[in-house]
């Protein structure tokens, strides 16, 4: 399979699969999944489609042996929109913290954490795109 070369679309396969992962694995019974473990998974795997898309889109990264902090996408995407640093930081602290980590198993929290990653990435699209 040939890589995409746009980061953009490869940030949303990333949100694509976290929600194949949900779909398929995580086993939904009412208003909550059964299984944090794809949870945590989905979460993860969310999360590192909005890292791509803001690290495309951002030059945050110092040097590629160190991670960026989330403070420092923060500033960038405040220079940008000024509502742009809320919406980045309730995309971190559900897809990464609350799911990530906690495997919140919640539908309503996990659904509400793919519509921010959505959020953040349609919005570095924009930025993206200008440059």
């Amino acid at each position: 399979m040939k890589p995409l070369v746009n980061p953009i679309e490869e940030a949303e396969r990333y949100l694509q699969n976290a929600k194949q992962i949900l779909s398929e694995k995580a086993g939904k019974d009412g208003n909550y999944y059964s299984d944090p473990k794809y949870v945590k998974m989905a979460g993860h795997t969310a999360w590192v489609g909005v890292l791509h898309a803001l690290d495309a889109t951002f030059q945050v990264r110092k040097d590629k042996r160190t991670r960026v902090h989330i403070d420092d996408y923060l500033l960038a995407v405040g220079k940008v929109d000024k509502k742009f640093p809320s919406i980045l930081h309730n995309a971190y602290e559900t897809l990464h913290l609350v799911l990530g980590y906690d495997g919140n198993l919640n539908y309503k929290v996990v659904q509400g954490g793919l519509i921010a990653a959505k959020d953040v990435i349609d919005r570095t699209a924009k930025h993206y795109h200008k440059q």
